[in-house]
């Protein structure tokens, strides 16, 4: 199962996923109507690149060479760009390749005006569309004749084929926060006016970090001075500002490092080694997989493997030696330390093997995490999922470089909370409580990441109800997306929606996931065999 046939489609949301499906579809050049709903006052942007929840110094975690073009690369766009518009978002156009991260704002208008293209691409292959912005649709209701949906801009339900659920993250409603507490970066942070006071964040990763910049910088400018080093100035009346971040773990990602991109492959751990390894069971599933692994980190790297004694490791305490030496050093020390070792590989174009390959087992590893039973389950979320995370997530070394300033000018510092850190929110401040010391908050930010949704989260009322009536706790989804339960839905509703995949896919965030989401869609469309490839070039066998 998997396959549609429509020719009447409603995408739901405009973001990345969204974006690249309806690229995807007016590939085809088939005679179809597309109709776009966008809960946003811009359609195409999508909510983690739009201009009310961004400020400029927040960088997107992806180069050029690594999103999937519509029409032109990033870089292409960014390159026909007047440079007075380029500056107007802190870019220098002088040092920027296709390797460079620049702001989330940026790559929005990128998004932006590559979905304005793609109407006229539409128009000329004799697509019809509909574009809906500011339109926030309420109910998605699979029935025997087709999908009805209603939406805040219609008068009354629509009938389509078939419907796209491409609606993204999905974070707290800004009406949960409170002038004291933002349950995420993206619960007005933004606009708030935050005092200079101690002020909480939970997380360490980059959104953690862009929510540090939001706040930082309402107290203070960062400058570079003549050797290019950034520095942090804070404002006169705002010495009371002090930021702490916190994790289980207390250390910091590190700063994104240089390899060869497109990936090369795998040599022992090959997507047919997983696909033998999963029909052999789940018992013993994850430690024959990471026997593999770790030869294959072994063959690439053996200096590495000697040092960290990789052949005595297992799934369980691997995690131990691939953050030992971040643990035994000062979190801000070390990040300078890797600063510099990082950039100093760029110039050079050095791959660090190990860390490499790393990476490029993340994505075939996590094959396996639908098929394992719940002990090993548990033990790769407590172990293996926290390397391959770390891992890909690495950050750009300009948010590094900001952290450092920050923390040489006395406003950051890091606390590691362990395992059994107690927190309470209070109507003026936050405690978190860690070794039986209490730590005060006047402002708390949580800035974890998504959580991962299921059926009962649904936020159209028809489609929950039936999910859970016959028992999907979570959405299943088959090759192309097409949500395989209930009965009524099958080749009617494909469900791209990140949070809801999360589950048995820990590793699928981010335009790339999107762009694989969206052609996968579009195959189910044309039929399981179809290509769809003239856009969307070069990173992916579409």
């Amino acid at each position: 199962m998997g396959l549609f046939s429509a020719q009447n489609i409603a995408i739901v949301g405009s973001g990345p996923t969204g974006l690249y499906t309806f690229a995807a579809l007016v590939e085809q050049q088939r005679a179809m109507s597309i109709t776009i709903f966008e809960k946003g006052d811009k359609a195409g942007v999508g909510m983690p690149y739009n201009d009310g929840d961004n400020i400029r110094l927040m960088l997107a975690n992806i180069a050029s060479i690594e999103i999937p073009p519509i029409g032109e690369t990033y870089l292409q766009w960014v390159d026909r760009q007047p440079e007075k518009r380029l500056r107007r978002f802190g870019v220098n156009p002088d040092i920027i390749d296709e390797r460079t991260f620049l702001p989330r704002l940026l790559l929005g208008e990128y998004f932006r005006d590559q979905f304005l293209w793609l109407l006229d691409q539409a128009q000329e292959a004799g697509v019809s569309f509909t574009v809906h912005e500011g339109c926030d649709v309420t109910d998605i209701d699979p029935r025997a004749d087709g999908v009805w949906l209603e939406a805040s801009c219609l008068n009354e339900a629509k009938q389509y084929d078939m419907v796209v659920i491409a609606t993204g993250h999905v974070w707290p409603d800004e009406s949960e926060a409170t002038k004291n507490y933002f349950p995420s970066p993206w619960s007005g942070l933004v606009d708030a006016e935050i005092p200079a006071v101690d002020v909480g964040i939970l997380g360490t990763s980059l959104s953690a970090i862009d929510a540090a910049m939001a706040v930082a910088t309402q107290h203070g400018t960062f400058r570079r001075d003549d050797k290019g080093a950034i520095q942090f100035a804070r404002d006169e009346g705002s010495e009371g500002l002090t930021i702490t971040l916190m994790s289980r773990s207390g250390i910091l990602p590190e700063a994104d490092f240089w390899c060869p991109i497109p990936y090369e492959p795998l040599h022992i751990l090959t997507a047919a080694a997983v696909e033998a390894e999963i029909a052999k069971g789940e018992d013993g599933l994850l430690d024959r997989v990471f026997a593999l692994a770790a030869a294959e980190i072994a063959r690439a790297d053996p200096a590495w493997a000697e040092r960290t004694r990789l052949a005595e490791r297992t799934a369980d305490d691997f995690a131990d030696a691939y953050f030992a030496d971040r643990k035994a050093h000062d979190p801000f020390r070390w990040a300078k330390y890797n600063l510099a070792v990082v950039e100093q590989n760029k110039a050079d174009k050095f791959t660090v093997a190990w860390r490499y390959a790393i990476l490029r087992l993340h994505e075939v590893v996590q094959d396996i995490v639908s098929h394992l039973n719940e002990n090993d389950r548990r033990r790769f979320d407590a172990g293996l999922r926290n390397v391959f995370v770390d891992n890909y997530a690495a950050i750009p070394s300009e948010s590094i470089r900001r952290l450092i300033a920050l923390r040489e000018a006395g406003v950051i510092d890091i606390l590691e909370l362990g395992q059994d850190y107690k927190k309470q929110n209070f109507d003026e401040v936050t405690e978190i409580v860690v070794d039986d010391k209490t730590h005060r908050y006047a402002v708390f930010i949580d800035a974890r990441g998504q959580r991962p949704l299921k059926s009962k989260d649904q936020p159209f009322p028809s489609l929950r109800r039936q999910l859970l009536t016959v028992g999907e706790d979570i959405p299943d989804v088959g090759e192309n997306y097409a949500l395989l339960a209930p009965d009524v839905a099958r080749g009617k509703v494909a469900f791209g929606a990140l949070p809801y995949l999360i589950h048995d896919n820990p590793f699928i965030q981010g335009i790339t996931a999107s762009a694989e989401i969206g052609g996968a869609i579009a195959r189910g469309v044309l039929g399981e065999t179809s290509r769809v490839r003239r856009w969307l070039l070069p990173l992916f066998d579409l």
